[in-house]
């Protein structure tokens, strides 16, 4: 007997949720920050990588998953954006 395909879809696992940009407190994530402010100056992901002598999946992964980042990472990227960055402990 022949086996019946199995359909592509089937073969994909479920797409994850969307994550959030915000945290319970109403806070914006930092990796959100990144991607607005290299958004708003109209640099790509691969341009901003260039600037920092890093590929564009360390790019992503920051812009993603920046839940735990340097201070001195977030200047360097503040920098390369032509930006200043501002850190405020209330």
């Amino acid at each position: 007997m022949a086996k019946a395909k199995k359909s592509k879809s089937a073969a994909k696992p479920a797409a994850k949720s969307a994550k959030k940009s915000t945290s319970k407190t109403g806070e914006t994530r930092v990796g959100e920050m990144l991607r607005k402010a290299r958004e708003s100056t109209g640099v790509s992901q691969e341009e901003l990588a260039s600037r920092l002598k890093t590929k564009r999946t360390a790019i992503s992964r920051i812009e993603n998953h920046a839940d735990d980042i340097k201070l001195s990472t977030l200047e360097r990227v503040a920098k390369a954006l032509g930006k200043e960055l501002k850190v405020k402990i209330i």
